[in-house]
């Protein structure tokens, strides 16, 4: 059994290195609107074109599915972009019908949370402020070792969980997620990823919507801090509101640069 599935296999060695090597460059063409989506998709790119070489409809289904927003710590990136290339292997080789490709979606948009906070708190709060503080003890003394202690010391553990945690997302997606749906299981993860994945939007809305409302009203002799009376209703309604009007409004085709010259004015 074991055999058999290593024959199907469309992926190599080969093709994840270029996939980890790649995923480099996710924050090259960092926007607003999607952050880190076009460089996930430059990652995947190499993948999907082996997978679906000779499906021309998957792989613009493909391609469109990994357009979506994204946003994550970059060392952290390569093992979700492991995980995304095993679940478009299996979709490639299953018959029509037979592979939910949300579960892509899901499954990316659930862990690209968890995964953040957990590289932000080593990579950039940890990490780099130790290798960093190390080498600025030597560059203070006018040693040349400084930068390079520095940029070093931060650089190989950052390049070891690139491309250890691609080809451990691939294999974990090819050990597991064959159990998954043979066991009927796929679709209570799917369930669950998609409630961490409302989590996560939620979270992102609340954290990086920063809108509030400076009126006040005073009402025999109390002053009345609205902002105040919002927060003892719902936290962070405003945001919310915010971000279901644009929602609404790009779901009527309005243009993105319009929405975004009018988020502009309001700052």
């Amino acid at each position: 059994m074991e055999n058999s599935t290593e024959k199907k296999r469309l992926i190599t060695k080969k093709d994840l290195n270029k996939m980890c090597l790649r995923s480099w460059t996710i924050m090259c063409s960092w926007n607003y609107e999607r952050q880190m989506h076009m460089g996930f998709m430059y990652g995947m790119a190499p993948i999907l074109n082996k997978v679906y070489k000779n499906d021309e409809e998957k792989k613009r289904e493909a391609y469109t599915r990994h357009m979506a927003f994204f946003n994550c710590t970059p060392q952290m990136t390569s093992f979700i972009m492991g995980l995304c290339a095993s679940m478009e292997e299996q979709n490639a080789q299953a018959e029509e019908g037979n592979f939910n490709t949300e579960s892509i979606s899901m499954i990316k948009t659930s862990l690209m949370g968890p995964f953040a906070g957990i590289g932000d708190s080593f990579f950039q709060g940890t990490l780099r402020i130790i290798t960093f503080g190390i080498g600025l003890s030597f560059a203070k003394q006018g040693s040349i070792l400084g930068p390079i202690l520095a940029v070093g010391l931060f650089a190989i553990p950052s390049i070891l969980a690139v491309f250890y945690g691609g080809k451990l997302g691939y294999e974990s997606g090819n050990k597991y997620l064959t159990k998954l749906y043979q066991e009927g299981l796929m679709d209570r993860v799917m369930q669950f990823a998609s409630i961490i994945g409302l989590a996560v939007v939620g979270g992102m809305v609340a954290s990086m919507v920063p809108i509030v409302t400076p009126l006040k009203f005073t009402t025999g002799g109390t002053e009345l801090v609205l902002q105040d009376l919002l927060d003892s209703i719902i936290p962070g309604l405003l945001p919310l509101v915010c971000t279901l009007g644009i929602y609404k409004l790009i779901k009527k085709n309005v243009s993105t640069n319009m929405l975004l010259l009018g988020c502009i004015l309001r700052v």
